[in-house]
């Protein structure tokens, strides 16, 4: 796979919930680093994404959203 965003991130999918209309993605990289993704459920489907499944995370620093626990 080839793409222009630069971080990448390899890891396994360790959770997935199912919403109405979105999933929530939960892949863990090698470092054990938690990366939760919000997706389309239909998208999570066409990726046949489920837990223990090798997936990578690609995203773009500007599009990057960041939150804290209240």
């Amino acid at each position: 796979m080839r793409t222009c965003a630069r971080n990448q991130f390899e890891g396994t999918v360790t959770e997935v919930k199912h919403g109405a209309v979105n999933d929530e993605i939960v892949l863990r990289t090698k470092d054990g680093l938690d990366i939760v993704a919000v997706i389309t459920h239909g998208s999570a489907t066409s990726l046949g994404l489920a837990s223990g499944k090798a997936a990578t995370a690609i995203f773009k620093a500007s599009s990057v959203i960041v939150g804290v626990d209240q």
